[in-house]
């Protein structure tokens, strides 16, 4: 079999060859060079008039008109020339005198001239063709000149005539030549005819009748046809030949001449050829020596190709080789490859690449041999363990592990793992550290039998990386903390473990009161400082059976399991406030902070970590309302009371949206004669189901929620509206509006009152603005500010719920004020309480001196109302007056009035 390899090599690269047409490009390439080797003139017998750059100089821009063909015609038949071809185009009518001109031209010529017909694609990929016009048709031969371009771009055949329209023509160079047959093959030209030798003369000599230009065309065959560059006429030819159209049919012509028609050799003598050479290669393979073999088929190529240029130079044959040369060439191929060790040498060329690749490489590189002794350390390896490669070729792969056969262990799977497969495991460097490694394996079968392999990476940056982005991932940047994402993780973990050991755990949320301060008065780098010192705090007092973490600002959370406190969940929170009862250093400074708590316990207090930790944010708000530094337990009334809460707030939203809302008046007289003075304004909600409302059951809910502001607005404007429809009746009745603390924290009251006034056309002293202490706590300039500008518009302010508060006499000293409201907490026994009398007289007599009015509320009878006014009391409100009352009833009960006053209307 091994003798018949050659053979087959050659036989299925021939197979290739054939379906990838090298032969034909090998033996264009061959027939060119022996057309370079050889050289023969042309006969002279042909000559090409050409259509030059002097004649276009001379006669002007082509196309030129037809007299000047017929005049050069004529001049040629004067001179006895009557064999003549045209390579110009005579397919479209011209001027018609010069048509006639050349109709009797080619008459004179007595019908041996020759016209060319060619072959034109179509627009619409059809083939059209274009024929000389028919009165010159009757006058003349008609000869194709349309040559046939092979794929490489070169003109190498040429035929004897084609047929258009079914009608066979002759071509050009055949007319000439005088040989043509529709029955005969197309030819090979012989481009070892310089195209150089042809004759050629100039169009213009022989139109002007140069008499020596013409002698040298008697007895020729002509050809008239562009040779300038501009015409474009022009073929590429081999070896690098670039030809006019005319002088191509001139050699084309020539080849016929000199009997140099070439023809290709049949494809029965290149088969014999290969034949002979496979049995003479089959004869003689194993019985000389490689060098002797291909220097013997290099000869044979030689003299084939020899033969062939002897054959082309005197036959009209063209030997074709290329299939010859190219089994030649297997065959040394072969001859070389039957002497080479492929395996061996693919082998070496491997192995060295491998080398090249592993010492370039930056990773850790190390090979194994079967029985897992290194066999490859890199430079890679030994940046990473610090082991040079003479130290550890030969060594056990265990050597640089660091928990021994384990990872040996590893290594020897490669082989059934798949091929970049990565494990981690620790390495040992030659100082003893251990660090972790990545390793991607892989395993080959080699000539030694199987063999292992590993890159190995250093990723002790990686690792440390990693754990630093988990921490950051899992715990809070500035105290250390767990985070929220952690909490609910190891709070889910708990509650599971709980579940199924039907334990508890407990959650507490605690809080900073008072935080906000330390942040506006010292700054944030502050306030991060005591975060900070508080979570040191928090951590050391809870101990390791807790989870401490971060919730969000001030907040921190604590979560456990029963289980594992010795003490209950109310004692540990107490033991926490108590840690904090002692100050927090921050940069070197005390600060002394409360912290509010509140618990949920799994299960009563939740089932879920998300159900814990809403529970626990409830108690802790509780914990906060209550009193600084509270603890609160959760219990399900707060979340009843929460969840009425956000119920009653959606009501109200309604109410606010259907104009539910109403005001009442309750009357406020003169002391002295019971005169109608003036009336509070006090809202009322009438609801659609439980009938009327009074506002302590839901004004404590809008003062705290979204629809404060707007509730608030409509009742100024609402009050405003009826003081100005009384005012227009004749009644100037003073009216007083609860002012609500959203107003002066939200917007601008005072404009928002200047708007009202004047939308309402109000006399301004009419209003009087009650403010309570609450309002007054916020923001003290601000509020001062608003109450100047109020005041400048003419609004009376006046001191709502006087004497309840704890800085009342200094608010009458900072602030704008009118008038006092004496709370009825202190009128409503002044009767039997010395005490509250006493507190009531002096209130009177401060105002008094302060030019500040007194009112009196919840004044329930005549007796009260009596002792009030002998205090010096000028004016007072109450049930034995008056409840609050809708507009109407007020109008009919202290002003006579029914009906006649409008009210204003219901809206919010």
């Amino acid at each position: 079999m091994k003798n018949y390899r050659p053979h087959m090599l050659v036989a299925a690269m021939l197979a290739i060859a054939l379906l990838t047409n090298w032969p034909g490009a090998l033996r264009n390439v061959l027939v060119d060079l022996r057309f370079a080797w050889q050289s023969r003139a042309a006969s002279g017998d042909v000559v090409v008039i050409a259509i030059d750059a002097p004649s276009i100089e001379r006669i002007g821009i082509w196309p030129w008109p037809r007299r000047l063909h017929a005049e050069l015609l004529q001049r040629l038949d004067a001179a006895g020339i009557s064999d003549v071809a045209f390579d110009v185009d005579f397919s479209t009518p011209s001027d018609p005198a010069s048509d006639r001109a050349f109709v009797e031209a080619l008459r004179g010529a007595g019908g041996s001239t020759v016209l060319p017909a060619f072959k034109q694609p179509g627009t619409n990929g059809g083939t059209y063709f274009n024929r000389p016009l028919p009165q010159f048709r009757d006058q003349a031969w008609t000869a194709v000149v349309n040559v046939a371009v092979e794929p490489d771009g070169l003109v190498r055949r040429y035929s004897f005539g084609q047929k258009l329209d079914a009608e066979f023509l002759p071509s050009m160079g055949a007319v000439l030549a005088g040989q043509f047959d529709d029955k005969s093959p197309s030819f090979l030209i012989d481009f070892s005819i310089r195209p150089a030798t042809i004759p050629r003369v100039s169009f213009i000599d022989v139109l002007r009748g140069d008499e020596a230009t013409l002698n040298r065309l008697k007895g020729k065959k002509v050809v008239i046809g562009g040779t300038a560059l501009e015409l474009g006429d022009r073929f590429s030819t081999p070896n690098g030949g670039i030809v006019a159209g005319p002088v191509l049919q001139a050699v084309a012509a020539e080849s016929i001449l000199q009997n140099r028609v070439l023809h290709w050799t049949s494809a029965a003598v290149t088969f014999a050829g290969l034949l002979a050479l496979a049995l003479a290669t089959m004869l003689t393979w194993r019985r000389f020596s490689a060098g002797a073999r291909a220097v013997a088929l290099a000869f044979t190529a030689l003299v084939v190709e020899g033969a062939g240029f002897v054959l082309q130079a005197h036959y009209p044959i063209v030997l074709d080789t290329a299939l010859f040369h190219i089994a030649i060439v297997v065959y040394i191929a072969a001859v070389a490859l039957d002497e080479i060790d492929i395996r061996a040498l693919l082998g070496r060329v491997a192995e060295s690449r491998f080398q090249r690749i592993a010492k370039s490489l930056g990773d850790g590189l190390i090979c194994v041999d079967s029985n897992y002794f290194i066999t490859v350390w890199n430079p890679g390896a030994a940046a990473i363990f610090g082991y040079r490669p003479e130290d550890m070729i030969g060594k056990p792969f265990d050597m640089i592990c660091a928990n021994g056969a384990g990872s040996a262990l590893s290594i020897r799977e490669a082989g059934r793992r798949s091929t970049g497969d990565v494990i981690e495991f620790d390495g040992r460097r030659s100082n003893g550290e251990e660090f972790p490694i990545e390793a991607s394996l892989f395993g080959w079968r080699g000539t030694e039998g199987y063999q292992y392999g590993a890159i190995l990476r250093d990723i002790s940056v990686r690792k440390r990386e990693q754990e630093k982005i988990r921490h950051l991932a899992e715990h809070d940047a500035l105290t250390g903390l767990a985070n929220r994402y952690t909490l609910d993780a190891r709070l889910a973990a708990m509650i599971a473990r709980a579940e199924a050991e039907h334990g508890e755990v407990a959650l507490l949320v605690a809080g900073l009161d008072g935080f906000q301060q330390i942040n506006d008065t010292l700054g944030h780098a502050n306030g991060d400082l005591v975060l900070r010192s508080v979570a040191e705090r928090l951590n050391l007092h809870v101990g390791s059976n807790a989870l401490v973490a971060r919730l969000s600002g001030d907040e921190f959370a604590i979560a456990f399991r029963c289980a594992d406190m010795a003490e209950s969940v109310a004692s540990f929170a107490q033991r926490i406030r108590r840690a904090f009862d002692e100050p927090v250093l921050a940069a070197s400074r005390p600060h002394r902070v409360k912290v509010s708590i509140g618990a949920a316990v799994f299960p009563a207090g939740g089932r879920s970590a998300d159900e814990l930790l809403s529970n626990g944010h409830i108690a802790f708000y509780r914990a906060k309302a209550i009193k600084r530094g509270g603890y609160v337990a959760f219990e399900n009334s707060i979340r009843q009371e929460l969840e009425a809460r956000l119920t009653l707030e959606h009501e109200l939203a309604h109410a606010a949206e259907r104009g539910e809302f109403e005001l009442f008046y309750q009357p406020q007289v003169h002391l002295g004669d019971t005169e109608l003075v003036g009336a509070e304004a006090l809202i009322r909600w009438r609801h659609p189901v439980r009938g009327l409302i009074p506002p302590g059951e839901f004004m404590a809910v809008v003062n705290t929620s979204g629809i404060s502001d707007r509730i608030a607005d409509w009742v100024l404007r609402t009050a405003c509206r009826q003081a100005r429809a009384w005012e227009l009746a004749g009644h100037p009745l003073r009216v007083g509006i609860n002012l609500s603390p959203s107003q002066l924290q939200s917007g601008d009251l005072a404009r928002t009152v200047a708007e009202v006034l004047a939308a309402t056309g109000v006399t301004p002293q009419l209003i009087e603005l009650e403010v309570t202490e609450d309002i007054l706590l916020k923001d003290e300039q601000r509020v001062l500010d608003t109450f100047l500008r109020i005041q400048k518009l003419g609004v009376r302010l006046v001191f709502d719920d006087f004497g309840t508060g704890y800085a009342s006499l200094s608010y009458l000293k900072k602030f704008p004020l009118d008038g006092l409201k004496i709370d009825r907490s202190f009128v409503r026994d002044l009767l039997t309480d010395s005490d509250d009398a006493a507190i009531v007289s002096s209130t009177v007599s401060l105002g008094k001196q302060l030019g500040l009015s007194v009112i009196a509320e919840g004044i329930e009878n005549r007796a009260t109302a009596d002792l009030l006014a002998t205090m010096g009391c000028e004016e007072g409100q109450g049930y034995y007056f008056g409840k609050p009352m809708p507009v109407a009833a007020l109008e009919e009960q202290f002003l006579g009035v029914q009906d006649k006053v409008p009210a204003a209307e219901h809206a919010a």
